[in-house]
Parts: structure tokens; sequence; C-alpha cells
């Protein structure tokens, strides 16, 4: 019996660049069964081809559709052409900023109508603004299923915006732990870095420099640790991966401080494992997240992680183990936690050592994609037969893909 073709699964995006949600819809496209699936991209906005060229199929059709700012109404139907020429068996949206898109992805026929949350708006960090609430609710009668990446998304889905637990699935991000990997002769040297000398100790943020993500509050951070340990001042030294709007009031805080030299802005880049791998702690000072890549990633190369406690960092970061988590917003918190590991080799490395195996046992990439590939085939099952012993428990058998 041959085996039935791939499944095309359209992912609709906001913008498709940098970014976790869009790093983990890149590794979902490489590594799902191409036997089982095919893929193509759908972002309102644009894509930047630069970040889409770490896509190593050669079958992912890509669409931009030029969305201005406002809501998406006016392209309802240039999206509902676009389903209707491509037919896709399942249509992903990927938080709120297109979830629009179920409504035409309804109108078009498409069966299975995925809608993922990823992390907190910026305009909506705790989750409790009405408006907010009520879009949802108003988009739900168009979705299938939710995808909740971390257990406190679970829980807003469910409590706030009224969707049945059982429509819910919880999958955590996952990280390629063949890929991102402790550096086997301790760290490296990250290229183009000002800081070479081996007795630098760099602690370091990946990240966008937007509110959200709050690098004004790492800034300050270094400057209560450079004052609170005397010797820092030879040794600490500061790395940015990441550019916005908020670099300008960054530089201006270290730049006051009188320690801007001891700083290192090192822009976008692509060549984050090496960058990861030339640090000696990694800090993530965000105000609000959902499953933290960076975090993973940082953990996955043996990095003892500095976190606010803040989305599902508490569920990534074991305090006191792994790593540190402080109240978001609490500079003197976030410098303390950092100076800790500077101060004690030996509790950084063991925290390092800890984050690895944390990674492996409990967020590897494999895990992930297993989940997804799973939900997927689920969704797209025939409903089973009366009394058909091989149902599954959500009442849907997974097909044979061969």
């Amino acid at each position: 019996m041959n085996a039935p073709p791939p499944q095309l699964i359209v992912h609709v995006v906001y913008r498709f660049a940098v970014g976790g949600l869009e790093n983990g819809v890149v590794n979902l496209i490489n590594r799902l069964p191409a036997r089982s699936w095919r893929h193509a991209i759908l972002s309102l906005t644009d894509i930047d081809e630069q970040f889409a060229s770490r896509i190593v199929r050669s079958d992912v059709q890509r669409i931009a559709l030029g969305k201005g700012p406002g809501h998406a109404w006016r392209l309802y139907p240039t999206i509902f052409n676009v389903l209707r020429e491509l037919r896709p068996a399942i249509v992903h949206t990927r938080n709120l900023a297109a979830l629009e898109a179920v409504v035409p992805a309804w109108a078009a026929g498409v069966p299975a109508r995925v809608h993922g949350e990823h992390g907190r708006d910026v305009h909506d960090l705790d989750g409790t603004r009405r408006r907010y609430q009520w879009l949802r609710r108003g988009f739900r009668p168009f979705v299938s299923t939710y995808v909740a990446l971390s257990p406190d998304l679970q829980q807003y889905l469910h409590e706030r915006v009224g969707v049945a637990a059982g429509r819910i699935e919880q999958i955590y991000n996952g990280v390629d732990t063949a890929r991102f990997a402790p550096a086997r002769a301790g760290r490296r040297p990250i290229d183009g870095c000002p800081f070479q000398d081996p007795a630098h100790w760099l602690v370091g943020t990946v990240g966008r420099m937007e509110t959200v993500k709050d690098q004004t509050n790492l800034a300050q951070a270094f400057v209560h640790a450079l004052s609170a340990h005397p010797e820092a001042r030879q040794r600490m030294r500061l790395v940015l991966v990441g550019d916005g709007s908020l670099r300008p009031a960054v530089e201006t805080i270290l730049a006051e401080a009188g320690v801007r030299d001891l700083a290192w802005f090192a822009g976008e880049r692509a060549d984050v494992v090496p960058l990861l791998q030339g640090l000696d702690c990694f800090a993530l000072p965000s105000l609000a997240e959902g499953v933290s890549n960076t975090i993973l990633e940082a953990m996955a190369c043996g990095l003892p992680v500095v976190a606010t406690h803040v989305g599902a960092n508490g569920e990534l970061v074991d305090d006191g183990t792994s790593g540190r988590l402080v109240p978001a917003g609490d500079s003197d918190a976030l410098g303390q936690a950092i100076g800790g590991y500077f101060a004690d080799a030996t509790l950084a490395k063991r925290a390092g050592q800890a984050s690895r195996q944390r990674v492996e046992a409990r967020f590897s990439l494999e895990r992930m994609i297993e989940r997804y590939d799973d939900l997927y085939a689920r969704m797209l099952a025939p409903p089973p037969m009366h009394g058909d012993a091989t149902a599954s428990a959500t009442g849907h058998k997974r097909p044979n893909h061969g």
C-alpha cells in the first residue's frame, strides 16, 4: 500500500525575522518528517530573507503580505485567496498579532486551524487586559486547537479566554542539544569581541533591544555588580547581542556610570552558538517571557543562567541549582546574582553543568518535534470507528505515514 502524500502546513506569523518564535518555526520545518509534512510560511508583514535562509528544505514557499499598522481585516480576501490556492491541511497561527488569519482560514475550508500562544504582549505583561482577552474570545470559534508553550499560558487560555481544557495542548520549546553544547576546550573567544583576555569574565544576553526585554535593567545590574566587587572592573565585561530602540538608553546608563568601555554591543548576530560558548554567564532581564529559546540555548551550552522570574522562566531554570531567578525590574537582585557567579567559579561551574543536564532531560528538540508531529497527525486523523480499540484517549487515531 502506498503511503499518503505529505500534508501541507501553512505557518502564519506577523513577521518572519530573527526571534525565538520564528526560530521555533524554522526548527519545525527543518525537523518534521518530510514524508508526512510540507510547509509554507505566510507573513502578514515581511520576510527577512537572511533569517529565512536557516530553512534547509528547498520546497518551502514564502509569502509576505506587506501589512501596515492596524488590524488585518483588509487582508482577509488576500489570505483567503492564498489559502484556497495552496489548499493546506493545517494553518498554524502564532500569537495575537497573527490570530486573525484563522477567520479566512476557516472561510477557505482549511480542516485544522492551530493557534499557538508563545508569550506575553508588551502591552499586556501580566495577561490582565480585558481587551486582549475579548479579542481572543472573538476568534475562539475559528480555532480547532490551541498550543500553549507554558503551563502559565495554558492557564491563561483556559481561565481568562475560556478555552475548554481539552482544546489546549501544552508543548515546551525544544533546543538542539547537538548544536548548542558547551565548548570542548572551555570558553572560546568570540569573533569580533574586544574582550579577548582569558582573564575576562563575560556576562551576556541575547535578544531584541525592546522594552519587554529590559536590557536597561541589565545595564544597571552590571553597574551594581561592578560596585559590589572591587576586582570586577578589571575582569567583568558585558556582552549585549541584538539591536533595537532600547539601545540608546542602555548606552546612556553605562556611559553615565563611566563603564561604557566595559560593554560590547554586538548588534544582531546569526552565530548564536559561538557567542554563547564565549560567555561565562547568561542573563535574561525580561519583563515578560513565554518559554525562552535563548535561556534553553544558554543552558544547553552549559552556562549558569540569571533570569527574571516571569513567564515560564521558573519552569526552565531550577533556582539555586542551574541558575538564579530574581524579580523583574530589580537591578540590585540581578546584579547580586551575577556577582555571585563572578565571585564563585565553582558555584558557576556546577550551575552550568546542571543547566546542561536539565535541558537534556526535559527540553530537547527531539521531544518538541515528536509532540508537534503527533498533534498535527491527530488533528487530521479520521474519527475512530465505534469500539475501535486503537483509538487514542483524545478520540483520534494517528494515521500511518509509512
